[in-house]
């Protein structure tokens, strides 16, 4: 995708600090998902059915 010396960029290395941080942000975000508790808010609220 991208030639090693463009990492040695000043771009280059803000794009991997880019990539890290939105890594990072998906761990945090999959690991709140994990522990949170599930919630039915469906089956609280009355069936209407269509005709």
């Amino acid at each position: 995708m991208y030639h090693p010396s463009f990492f040695r960029t000043k771009l280059g290395r803000a794009a991997v600090v880019s990539i890290a941080a939105m890594l990072a942000m998906n761990v945090v975000a999959l690991n709140a998902q994990l522990h949170a508790i599930p919630t039915a808010y469906a089956s609280g609220s009355p069936m209407v059915e269509l005709a």
